[in-house]
């Protein structure tokens, strides 16, 4: 973690003043620190952060990868049966919308998709202090009918989640998880 931060830290010009860099040294280190926190209770399998400025824009923005367990349902009389049908949750997934929510159904590499975006509000009591666009894909693992995987993406652009940067993050997420392809090792 530090050496992220070190990396983060090592671009700013040396005349700015480290008693201004320390607190926010220890700021960024805090905020990476939650953020492996949060995806570790999401059973986050991957976390990705961008750390590098691009151009003189910072791209706020943060892809949690998790993988989602289903229960078989059980038999007629109490044995273990077949997992829930992919198409089943899908359906489930695509009426549960909420609010403002953009809620579409499709096929990557063959497998069943479920695609949902949604501005999610500030939330300062619980440390979020910007709104920020979210992007989640759900894709049914084939073959496997109780896992699928979970791609959240979410953006805060250049401070508006509804602003070009915004729209540009979500179609770069969008392209990254079009071209997605399973592999079996």
């Amino acid at each position: 973690m530090r050496s992220i931060v070190s990396a983060a830290f090592a671009r700013v010009p040396t005349d700015v003043p480290r008693d201004k860099l320390t607190p926010l040294r220890l700021e960024l280190e805090r905020r990476l620190r939650a953020a492996v926190v949060e995806a570790h209770k999401a059973k986050a399998v991957q976390l990705y952060l961008p750390m590098r400025l691009s151009g003189d824009v910072n791209l706020g923005a943060s892809i949690i990868v998790s993988e989602a367990l289903l229960p078989a349902r059980t038999g007629s009389v109490g044995t273990p049966g077949q997992g829930a049908d992919p198409a089943e949750i899908a359906v489930q997934l695509l009426s549960g919308r909420a609010g403002d929510m953009d809620v579409s159904s499709g096929e990557i590499d063959g497998a069943l998709v479920v695609r949902r975006e949604r501005v999610a509000p500030a939330a300062a009591g619980e440390g979020v202090e910007s709104a920020a666009r979210r992007v989640d894909y759900f894709v049914s693992v084939p073959g496997d009918p109780g896992r699928w995987f979970v791609a959240a993406f979410s953006t805060i652009g250049a401070g508006d989640p509804r602003d070009d940067l915004a729209d540009a993050m979500v179609e770069w997420f969008d392209a990254l998880m079009t071209t997605f392809r399973w592999s079996w090792t």
